[in-house]
């Protein structure tokens, strides 16, 4: 029998596997899926993507399904029930940023007619094709992710470095970071 092999980091378990096996790395320019992302990298910064990853039904529920419109008019009262919220990273610099980072999501949406065109223009438009042979070989950030949070930090969004724009560019497939010898490397997913 055959074993599928993956990149090594997703080994952990079967929440992990069908992530990496149906969304990380996956060209993304579907708006309301890069602002879900956009949430959560955001929530990640200084802990484990398991982490959130785990809670990622909890943080749907709790922030109306990553409804921007909705995220950014939230009132003292639903921040305070937020941070009384177990299910979540109940931290309330991360919840202010999102709720912020909604609203200069919704300018992006207005400055550019979708979030993808403005995100995805710092790679040019396409997927960036790496060719790492180990997980050591991956890079925390990229010139492209430095561009982009200095972009997005000049715009006022929060929590937005360039290690967790170089996570959120992996995430919504802007690069492609499958080890060659994963199942998924060099496939058009």
């Amino acid at each position: 029998m055959q074993t599928t092999v993956r990149c090594n980091w997703c080994e952990k378990d079967d929440l992990y596997r069908h992530y990496h096996d149906t969304e990380w790395g996956r060209p993304s320019h579907d708006d309301h899926h890069l602002f879900e992302h956009l949430i959560l990298e955001t929530f990640q910064a200084g802990l484990s993507w398991y982490t959130i990853l785990a809670k990622r039904e909890n943080f749907r529920n709790a922030f109306d399904n990553f409804d921007a419109l909705i995220i950014s008019n939230y009132s003292e009262e639903k921040i305070a029930e937020l941070l009384q919220n177990a299910g979540i990273i109940r931290s309330a610099g991360k919840i202010n940023a999102a709720i912020s980072n909604a609203r200069l999501y919704l300018e992006c949406v207005k400055d550019f007619g979708t979030f993808a065109k403005y995100i995805w223009q710092f790679t040019n438009y396409k997927t960036i094709e790496n060719n790492w042979e180990n997980m050591k070989q991956l890079p925390a950030t990229s010139p492209e992710s430095d561009a982009m949070s200095k972009d997005m930090k000049k715009r006022g969004f929060k929590y937005i470095g360039s290690t967790t724009c170089y996570a959120y560019m992996q995430s919504v497939g802007m690069v492609n970071d499958h080890l060659q010898s994963c199942f998924l490397y060099n496939k058009s997913i």
